[in-house]
C-alpha cells in the first residue's frame, strides 16, 4: 500500500518506520522531525498525500489538523482514505470527516492508547470513528502498528470514546496518587496498601498496572523518577478537550472538572510539566490538607 504520512514526531516517527519495515511505501513529512528509515522524506504535506492510498496524521491539536487536511484532501487522489491519528477535539474530527467525504475521499479518526513505547512496539490500541467501508481499508495498517483496534462509530466516535477514556484515566490517577499521600501519612505500608487495594474494589489500571509509588507493582515511570510515559500536560490537554465536549452537549462531569483543574495547577503553577502524569503522588505527599 502506498502511505502518506504527515506528522513524524515521538509518535508520528515509530507509527511510520513500522508501516515502513512492513513492506508498505511510506512518504512522509514532518517541518521539524526527520523521516525515520526507510521513509521517504517529501518537500509538504500534499506531496506526501498525492499518491497515496491512505493518509495518516499525527498532530498536536485540531487547528493544526484542520490546516494540514485543507492542503492534502485537495491533493488526494479520488477514494484514498484520510486518517488521523491525532486526539483532537471532536468538531474538528468531524469537519474534517465531512471535507474529506465532500472531496471523495473516505475518512476515519482514529486516536490511539499506548504512548511513545506502544508506538515503537507496535502495540497502540486505536479508536476508530468513520464508515465501515474506511475503517477497513486502514484496518490491516492498524494490525501493524497497534495490538488492537476497536470500530466505536461514525466520525468523531474514536475522539469520543479516547477523551472519555482519558477522563476515567485522570480522574483515577489523582485518586489513587491521594490515596497514596493519605496511607503515608496514616502510617499504612505502601506495599501492603497495594495488596489490598490491587485485589480488592479499588483496583484500577492506575493501581495495577501503572502503580504511581515507585517499588510497587510492575515497573513504571515512577520508578524511573517519574519521567513520562505519559506526560502531565498531555493528560491536562486530554481533559480540557473532555471538559469541552462535556460543555458542548450540556454533560455534567464535575469529577472531569476538578481533575483538570488540578492538572491544570500541577503542569502550570507548580513542577508538572514535564513530568509524567502520575508524579501527583510527590505532589500530595509534600503537601497538607488545604482550609
Amino acid at each position: 500500500m502506498k502511505i502518506g504520512f504527515v506528522g513524524l514526531g515521538n509518535m508520528g516517527g515509530p507509527m511510520a518506520a513500522n508501516l515502513a519495515a512492513a513492506g508498505h511505501e511510506v512518504v512522509g513529512f514532518d517541518p521539524a522531525a526527520p523521516c525515520p528509515a526507510d521513509v521517504t522524506p517529501s518537500a509538504t504535506a500534499a506531496e506526501a498525500a498525492s499518491s497515496a492510498d491512505v493518509v495518516i496524521t499525527m498532530l498536536p491539536n485540531g487547528a493544526i489538523l484542520r490546516d494540514v487536511a485543507a492542503q492534502v484532501i485537495s491533493a488526494m487522489r479520488p477514494g484514498a482514505v484520510l486518517c488521523d491519528c491525532s486526539t483532537v477535539d471532536v468538531a474538528s474530527a468531524r469537519a474534517v470527516a465531512a471535507a474529506a467525504q465532500t472531496a471523495g475521499l473516505g475518512a476515519v479518526d482514529a486516536p490511539v492508547s499506548g504512548g511513545v513505547g506502544g508506538a515503537v512496539a507496535g502495540t497502540l490500541t486505536f479508536m476508530a470513528g468513520g464508515s465501515e467501508a474506511s475503517f477497513a481499508v486502514v484496518l490491516p495498517l492498524f494490525e501493524i502498528m497497534g495490538a488492537k483496534a476497536v470500530h466505536c462509530g461514525a466520525a468523531g466516535a474514536g475522539q469520543a470514546a479516547k477523551i472519555c477514556n482519558n477522563m476515567i484515566l485522570g480522574v483515577t490517577m489523582a485518586v489513587t496518587c491521594e490515596a497514596f499521600a493519605l496511607a503515608d501519612k496514616l502510617g499504612l505500608d505502601r506495599a501492603r496498601m497495594f495488596d489490598v487495594v490491587s485485589t480488592s474494589s479499588g483496583q484500577s489500571w492506575s493501581m495495577n498496572t501503572y502503580c504511581p509509588a515507585p517499588g510497587i507493582g510492575p515497573t513504571s515511570p515512577a520508578d524511573n523518577d517519574y519521567k513520562p510515559g505519559f506526560a502531565a500536560e498531555l493528560m491536562l490537554k486530554d481533559l480540557r478537550l473532555s471538559q469541552e465536549a462535556a460543555q458542548s452537549v450540556d454533560a455534567d462531569t464535575p469529577l472531569g472538572q476538578q481533575a483538570t483543574a488540578l492538572y491544570a495547577q500541577f503542569v502550570e503553577h507548580e513542577d508538572g510539566k514535564g513530568r509524567d502524569f502520575s508524579a501527583l503522588l510527590p505532589r500530595f505527599t509534600a503537601r497538607r490538607r488545604s482550609a
